[in-house]
């Protein structure tokens, strides 16, 4: 009897791992929109107002590096693109971020909020517009704009890379 048992128990076992086998599953990674294989990056507009005449053409570089590195779609001039993300630096903004004792401001914030449009090119079709923000932070207490510009340069690292992840990621 307890033969029988066992064996039930194997056969058991046995059964739920090949139905188990037999299932699809799929952990979709990055994908992008079906039908875009190549992306077209124009120059970031800069309407913040903030005062740094470079930023546009610096985030610019910065996205399609992103881009280009990551390697799911093909960077492509705008005549032969699949699709095009359009983007407009609305503001920029420093503010305090941490204040001492004998209110002395010792770490700034830097936050940049940026409209990014999808486009698929083909269909001349939206595929989304939304708004990305994101900050960066550094030590006011010491080297002025160059510590200024660390902040802005982690900003816009992240902001770059939270466009490019909305792209890519097709949930």
């Amino acid at each position: 009897m307890a033969k029988l048992i066992n064996i039930s128990k194997y056969i058991a076992v046995t059964a739920v791992l090949i139905s188990l086998s037999s299932c699809n599953y799929s952990f979709k990674g990055a994908s992008p929109p079906e039908g875009i294989r190549t992306i077209y990056i124009p120059s970031i507009r800069d309407e913040s107002g903030f005062g740094l005449p470079n930023l546009g053409e610096e985030m610019t570089a910065l996205l399609k590096s992103k881009f280009i590195n990551d390697n799911t779609l093909e960077y492509a001039e705008k005549t032969s693109a699949d699709g095009m993300v359009e983007c407009v630096i609305r503001t920029v903004t420093d503010e305090a971020l941490v204040v001492t004792g004998n209110e002395q401001v010792s770490r700034r914030k830097v936050t940049i909020v940026v409209t990014a449009d999808f486009t698929n090119l083909k269909k001349k079709k939206d595929i989304w517009k939304k708004d990305f923000s994101n900050w960066g932070e550094y030590d006011s207490s010491t080297g002025g704009f160059s510590k200024r510009d660390e902040g802005l340069r982690s900003a816009e690292d992240k902001i770059t890379e939270d466009i490019l992840l909305e792209v890519i990621s097709n949930w």
